[in-house]
């Protein structure tokens, strides 16, 4: 039985990869970084700190990391105070979900992104346990976040579901020992074999249904 279920935030609830891609983008243009080609997939999952030495010391970027963070993460902000990217039937599935399960977040964004997301979207009271990488030891794809927000619901791992979209959220999930549900990104699709370890793909978050996470149970 799947006793709780755990949603990633970026690529899940908020459309949220292109307008990283883009501030990340602008920020490395801006200070004499280089942007690489596998740039945005190696990215997807990173912590705050991982990210920020990221575009510090492999792309070039003449600041430190922790100025590099807190630009980035300023204009996300500002973009999220402009227009919050909510995906198609996000809010809808996760008060839907949250009827049925106590809810967990793990997210690679700032507590003060997810912050600001949740209650935009008006999800706060949806959740039960929200955290971000920055209170684990290591971002995704290792499992310490979702370790960690498993273990504050009270449940095993193996007894939760994991809702995740990209390469190091569906290998961070598995590694922890939860069941996965994919609803991959058109733009920022995850690669095969990390796809491989979901136990249930979908196309999009109407899809996601009590009757579907259930269905994922009895299939293990």
């Amino acid at each position: 039985m799947i006793e709780a279920v755990v949603f990633d935030l970026d690529g899940v609830i908020i459309d949220s990869e292109p307008v990283w891609e883009q501030v990340r983008r602008q920020v490395v243009a801006e200070h004499g970084g280089h942007w690489a080609a596998d740039a945005q997939q190696r990215l997807m999952g990173m912590s705050t700190g991982e990210w920020a030495r990221y575009l510090s010391q492999d792309l070039g970027v003449g600041l430190p990391p922790e100025r590099v963070a807190a630009l980035v993460i300023e204009h996300m902000a500002d973009r999220y105070r402009q227009r919050l990217p909510l995906l198609p039937g996000a809010v809808a599935a996760v008060r839907e979900l949250a009827g049925r399960w106590p809810l967990g977040l793990a997210s690679s964004s700032p507590p003060s992104l997810i912050a600001t997301v949740l209650d935009a979207a008006g999800l706060r009271a949806s959740f039960a346990v929200t955290l971000s990488t920055e209170q684990v030891a290591r971002g995704k794809p290792a499992p310490d976040i979702y370790l960690a927000v498993t273990a504050r619901l009270g449940r095993r791992p193996q007894d939760c579901a994991a809702v995740e979209d990209s390469t190091n959220g569906l290998r961070s999930a598995a590694a922890a020992g939860l069941r996965v549900i994919a609803v991959p990104h058109p733009k920022y699709p995850p690669d095969p074999a990390a796809l491989e370890l979901a136990g249930l793909v979908l196309t999009g978050l109407d899809q996601l249904t009590p009757a579907a996470v259930e269905a994922l149970a009895g299939a293990g």
